[in-house]
């Protein structure tokens, strides 16, 4: 693949889309001051690729702490724990990641935290669902050591990264086989296996009745993270209020069983 530093500039229709990402960016999640200390959190179900990042941010971006988790849950919860993290990468495909859009409840919830997508996928599908849910950029995998420290660091400054590869034709990522073709189809249909585990600990409590304070109770979790899980879940099951969470949930329940 060739660097983005060498590539031409996208073109308009994707220059439009981030200048208009841009715009719409609260004051809060404008380019951190280099002199502040950076905290990074780094989300991908594969702990090599975790430790790989890991040194990355910390020997070339100046980051002083790295907060790892495996899953949207997790990614959740750390966020939650830590209200100063300045930058998340996380991974398209690991648990809890139904689609780029998934990204929406992360930025609406943080929007101190710069969010960014780091991804296998070269679709050009995902990178737009990815911007289009407020990504901060979108940076592949497949970039070597310095065009990925280079890429996150203009992220950082303020810029939104788009990988050069996805102005080059309008069906980028077509002519790779099976696997774009894959990449690129809808989401599963809605099930109860696909919810989060703690998805399902919401909706399964949701369900008889209980309260945000008694959930939080129940699952040992703060209250505040509890209501992000929520908040997940109604846009997962694309309802806006608990009944409507109960009534999918109820049925999504009997039509596993069979009833």
């Amino acid at each position: 693949m060739r660097s983005n530093e060498q590539e031409s500039p996208p073109r308009a229709g994707v220059r439009d889309l981030t200048h208009a990402h841009a715009e719409n960016r609260s004051e809060a999640t404008r380019a951190p001051d280099s002199t502040v200390e950076r905290v990074a959190l780094v989300v991908d179900d594969d702990p090599f690729f975790r430790m790989a990042l890991r040194g990355l941010l910390t020997s070339h971006l100046g980051c002083l702490e790295v907060i790892e988790a495996a899953s949207f849950d997790e990614a959740v919860e750390r966020l939650a724990e830590c209200a100063n993290v300045t930058i998340a990468l996380i991974d398209l495909a690991m648990p809890g990641m139904r689609s780029p859009a998934t990204l929406r409840v992360i930025r609406e919830t943080f929007p101190s935290t710069l969010v960014v997508m780091v991804s296998a996928s070269s679709a050009r599908r995902d990178i737009i669902q990815a911007l289009h849910a407020g990504a901060h950029g979108y940076v592949p995998k497949s970039l070597g050591v310095a065009a990925m420290t280079a890429a996150l660091q203009s992220i950082l400054q303020g810029t939104i990264y788009v990988p050069a590869f996805l102005s080059d034709v309008a069906t980028a990522g077509q002519a790779r086989g099976v696997a774009s073709t894959a990449q690129q189809a809808p989401p599963p249909p809605l099930t109860v296996d696909t919810l989060t585990p703690r998805q399902r600990d919401v909706l399964t409590r949701l369900m008889t009745g209980m309260s945000n304070k008694e959930l939080a109770r129940d699952l040992k979790l703060g209250e505040g993270t509890v209501k992000i899980h929520m908040a997940a879940l109604f846009r997962n099951l694309g309802v806006k209020s608990r009944a409507a969470a109960a009534a999918i949930g109820m049925r999504m329940l009997q039509e596993e069983s069979g009833t």
